[in-house]
């Protein structure tokens, strides 16, 4: 029989660590103002509270654009003096970034682990222009020279509280037979979202146009949309469970 581990060699560590990707789907009247979906990726780290199947943990977006609900891009001079022989390309993104605590029940073990949660946060909507080089793809260039950016600024931001509740399963793909490591477990996750959102001000889809030409953008030549900011989210990605034993 091979002696049992020593006790201050099992990790104390004792939670989940998730990775996934999500798709965001505008409902109510989000939806009328936003064509199509957008995509994010999301992370999650939670804890469990004692040896009850309760997680508390955070739930956030880990990319600067998590959700990209518009985008254009332009190829223009780089200024009136240089004309067409510096060209640079200008790109404006309509983004979401979510942040949530969450509240889960779901077993700490077991190859098929369902869950419930709930989640209180925020939301936050920007539009932000970047300016860019055009070099990408000049083989005459070295790596550190490609797609560098020369200037960026946040056109029209504004937050929302959000909540919601979620749903979902863990499956098991691997499992750690050593006590003494601190990952135990690997599974595939299958989740879904549903997240409210406050009324909140954001921009839509298009070009930022300074009509009157007066050198910057006035309010009454942006396209501001209003509403409520509800998303229903469909996940899939990976879970990481963190010292637990089968």
């Amino acid at each position: 029989m091979a002696p049992s581990p020593a006790a201050d060699s099992v990790p104390a560590v004792s939670g989940q660590v998730n990775l996934r990707g999500t798709v965001g789907i505008p409902r109510g009247g989000l939806r009328n103002n936003i064509s199509g979906v957008g995509g994010r990726l999301h992370g999650y780290i939670g804890g469990w509270i004692g040896r009850r199947p309760l997680l508390v943990g955070l739930d956030l977006g880990i990319l600067n654009y998590i959700l990209n609900y518009g985008r254009t891009t332009d190829q223009v001079p780089f200024s009136r003096t240089v004309g067409p022989r510096v060209p640079v390309e200008v790109s404006t993104n309509n983004n979401v970034v979510e942040a949530h605590l969450s509240v889960r029940l779901q077993p700490r073990t077991g190859r098929f682990r369902p869950y419930v949660e709930g989640l209180a946060g925020f939301k936050y909507l920007f539009t932000r222009t970047t300016i860019g080089d055009d070099d990408f793809g000049n083989d005459d260039l070295g790596d550190d020279e490609l797609g560098d950016d020369i200037a960026e600024s946040t056109n029209y931001d504004d937050f929302a509280l959000s909540g919601g509740a979620g749903a979902g399963i863990d499956v098991r793909v691997y499992r750690q037979r050593e006590p003494g490591k601190t990952l135990r477990a690997v599974g595939v996750h299958l989740g879904v979202q549903y997240l409210l959102g406050q009324e909140a001000e954001y921009l839509a889809e298009g070009d930022l146009t300074d009509e009157n030409e007066n050198g910057q953008l006035d309010r009454s030549e942006l396209d501001v949309r209003r509403s409520r900011t509800t998303f229903l989210q469909p996940q899939f990605g990976v879970t990481f469970r963190l010292a637990d034993t089968d």
